[in-house]
């Protein structure tokens, strides 16, 4: 399972149009959230505001805000080292159009109804990692997401010992 974007949102408008009618489907949640933080980090309250379409009836409090600029801090990188050709040799810089790939969960039966789990791989970790979703309706909303926002290998050109 794959989804593929042609280009990155700069804006809460364009990511909101991206957003429309597209969270049918889990996979697109989930690939939205990784655009949403990359927007965070070019402009936190668009970013925040994205973010908030993607979690539905659950918006964002102010933990929740906290951990994301505390994870995303001196850490703009990560939000596209899940996408295809991103790698710490390119400073997590893939090429267009951008594709990010899911995985199977191996332990479906651990997830109750009305749950899924999505697994991400980066070259910037040993092993994937789950994105819990909600289903409300005939759409998908981020449940769980802090292990996409778990520290990666930073990239080579600021490792002092690469």
């Amino acid at each position: 399972m794959s989804v593929t974007f042609e280009k990155l949102p700069a804006s809460a408008a364009e990511f909101s149009a991206l957003a429309d009618g597209a969270l049918t489907n889990p996979e697109n949640t989930c690939a939205l959230f990784l655009l949403a933080l990359n927007l965070y980090t070019q402009d936190k309250d668009a970013g925040l505001a994205a973010i908030n379409i993607l979690r539905g009836p659950r918006p964002l409090n102010g933990f929740d805000s906290q951990f994301i600029r505390d994870r995303l801090r001196d850490k703009a990188y990560l939000p596209l080292a899940y996408f295809d050709g991103a790698t710490p040799d390119n400073g997590y810089a893939p090429a267009a159009p951008y594709t990010v790939r899911f995985y199977p969960d191996p332990r479906p039966q651990d997830c109750e109804a009305g749950y899924m789990r999505l697994f991400l791989k980066t070259t910037g970790a040993d092993s994937a990692r789950p994105v819990k979703l909600r289903q409300k309706g005939n759409e998908w909303f981020l449940w769980e997401y802090s292990s996409i926002l778990s520290g990666i290998r930073i990239p080579t050109a600021e490792d002092p010992w690469a």
